[in-house]
């Protein structure tokens, strides 16, 4: 998230082909829906629109407004695709998240013990994880962020409660 009021939504990658496509991931529910999102917005201000997207190996290929050429596909390569907060859908379950509103929120554990503050939600493919950087030590830790993990994610209060780790605390030697 950028400045606050925007959700990166996808990454534009290495060119593809000569006449201006580029690799593209998405990073939303439904990976294709990333084209339904209008003008996307990249960390320059600059604005980027999909034309048209077609499923590749483990990414899309995409053809954007205004990019014609491998040269002009090469300025974008990394470029970060950003939407405005207030465009995302409403989420119609109340154990649905977005990634952004999950970072910052205080961890405790069920006895209302401090542990630490979200500070990032990586997917690595099998499932999203927690990175939670400790209060005491300032050392992160990655949680599985399912309900055994998670019970309570209370965004109105700003915190998640986390069902510490059997190995937490114990000597591993």
């Amino acid at each position: 998230m950028v400045g606050g009021a925007r959700i990166c939504l996808g990454q534009i990658g290495a060119p593809h082909g000569v006449r201006g496509e580029v690799r593209l991931r998405s990073f939303t529910a439904e990976p294709d829906a990333i084209a339904s999102y209008g003008p996307l917005e990249i960390e320059d201000g600059g604005i980027v629109q999909i034309e048209s997207l077609r499923p590749a190996k483990d990414h899309f290929v995409a053809t954007l407004a205004g990019i014609r050429d491998r040269d002009a596909a090469e300025q974008l390569t990394n470029a970060k695709l950003y939407v405005a907060r207030e465009r995302l859908p409403q989420l119609s379950e109340a154990d649905e998240f977005y990634h952004a509103d999950l970072i910052g929120l205080i961890a405790v554990d069920r006895a209302g013990n401090h542990l630490g503050t979200v500070i990032a939600v990586h997917n690595f493919g099998a499932g999203d994880l927690i990175e939670v950087r400790a209060t005491e030590d300032g050392a992160t830790e990655l949680i599985a962020f399912n309900e055994t993990n998670v019970p309570t994610v209370d965004l109105g209060a700003g915190r998640i409660v986390i069902e510490p780790s059997p190995l937490a605390g114990e000597d591993k030697t």
